[in-house]
């Protein structure tokens, strides 16, 4: 139980984010309307980036609902580490 208290952040971090790749993977297929896997480690940002915070297809409905929930998702992912940054102050031995 102890290991599992000094670890919660890790382990929320861990769970949470076990879906990132496929969630941004999908989205960026979406973003360059393609299929292909190389994509994914293609260093191209600044569509996706377009595409995370404005409307580039206004009329593709599976865009905008999963962008929607793309953001929600990122949202969780950045509370999460505020949370940890506030949690972490506040017991860090100085």
């Amino acid at each position: 139980m102890d290991f599992f208290l000094e670890n919660i952040w890790l382990i929320l971090f861990f769970v949470w984010g076990l879906p990132l790749g496929i969630y941004r993977s999908k989205f960026r297929k979406i973003v360059y309307q393609t299929d292909s896997w190389i994509i994914n480690i293609k260093p191209v940002f600044i569509k996706e980036i377009r595409g995370l915070f404005g409307n580039i297809y206004p009329d593709n409905k599976e865009y905008k609902k999963f962008r929607n929930f793309y953001l929600f998702y990122l949202a969780i992912y950045t509370v999460l580490f505020v949370l940890y940054l506030v949690f972490q102050s506040d017991t860090a031995v100085v």
